[in-house]
């Protein structure tokens, strides 16, 4: 992180007496503060690939950044599905319900209905990223939603089933560290 330190006023005072501010240094500041603004205001949307090579979208929502594939969630997967069905199941188009910035889909108006009345309570842990690769390797993969496990109530969505098997080893200790390392990823 680079710090800059604001100046005292004898040193704008000397400055000002070595060298004036021109208008083009005035412009270029304006500027530059202008850019620094919309930087911190948008809400950025970054193009990934995914692991079988299609683009994905990774959305920053007001408070969490959530895993998208052309602005659905969570690979379409139906995030209630793996509470009351004990599965995967492909959400449709049929039924949807915008949250954190994105589209989840749903396999029947039920499981909707359900996810709008409470969308913490189903939605996956760490925006539906890979929870080992928040865990052990401080970063954002997208998942594969045939790789998934229910603790204590809560989704946990891995990468594929190789990365699934890693995670059930020491799933408590995966949890632990994934939420040290959710804050800072998911700004």
């Amino acid at each position: 992180m680079k710090i800059l330190n604001r100046p005292i006023p004898s040193q704008l005072a000397n400055r000002s007496a070595k060298k004036p501010l021109t208008s083009r240094s005035l412009i270029l500041g304006v500027l530059g503060l202008a850019i620094a603004v919309t930087a911190c205001t948008s809400s950025p949307t970054v193009e990934q690939s995914s692991a079988d090579g299609s683009p994905t979208t990774e959305t920053t929502a007001s408070t969490t950044k959530t895993y998208a594939k052309d602005g659905v969630a969570i690979g379409g997967a139906d995030p209630v599905a793996y509470f009351t069905e004990e599965a995967y199941v492909p959400g449709s188009a049929d039924y949807t319900h915008e949250w954190q910035g994105v589209t989840w889909q749903f396999s029947s108006e039920e499981n909707r209905d359900l996810f709008a009345e409470n969308p913490e309570q189903y939605a996956p842990e760490y925006g539906g990223f890979c929870a080992w690769a928040v865990a052990a390797k401080n970063s954002l993969v997208p998942i594969d939603p045939n790789a998934w496990s229910v603790v204590d109530d809560k989704l946990y969505l891995n990468a594929n089933q190789k990365v699934q098997a890693d995670w059930t080893e020491d799933i408590p200790g995966f949890i632990a560290k994934a939420d040290d390392n959710w804050p800072a990823l998911s700004q």
